[in-house]
């Protein structure tokens, strides 16, 4: 069975692409009665605010005909920025080496979220080195991954 994200991700895709962008991903985030659906997309020449409003212009359009949500909603379209949130396993291969934050979707090792430094993918498995430990991680059991990016003259350690 699909998610909400997963349906929307089939059905919009096709939209931005024909656009000239990638869909980077879809967070689709429903709180009793407000609903958002946040679209990131990407483009080798960067992300600017015109390009956002061609495709949220071009998107509303589908979601209006298709009408795959209930209810009222908020539309939001931008880049995935810096810190960028990872959705498919194929856009974690360009960070290794970089700091991630994880949270899972249920507790692995006893903690749920992990953060530490990318190292890479493993089959299915996202592996994280959390300070002398090394972790697998199930791409499935990946509730939301987040790169943040290294700015200059900060030192990190890992948390748990």
């Amino acid at each position: 069975m699909a998610t909400k994200e997963q349906e929307l991700q089939q059905l919009l895709a096709p939209s931005v692409e024909a656009l000239g962008f990638e869909l980077w991903g879809i967070e689709y985030l429903s709180q009793g009665r407000h609903t958002v659906l946040r679209i990131y997309i990407e483009s080798e020449q960067g992300i600017g605010v015109e390009d956002c409003a061609t495709v949220s212009h071009h998107v509303s359009g589908v979601l209006d005909v298709e009408d795959p949500i209930a209810g009222e909603y908020t539309l939001e379209v931008s880049s995935p920025g810096v810190d960028r949130l990872l959705f498919k396993l194929e856009q974690y291969l360009p960070y290794v080496g970089e700091w991630i934050e994880l949270r899972l979707r249920r507790p692995f090792d006893g903690r749920r979220k992990f953060k530490g430094t990318l190292k890479g993918v493993e089959g299915e498995d996202v592996v994280v080195q959390v300070d002398d430990h090394e972790y697998l991680l199930p791409h499935g059991a990946i509730e939301k991954a987040r790169i943040q990016p290294r700015l200059a003259g900060s030192d990190r350690t890992s948390e748990a």
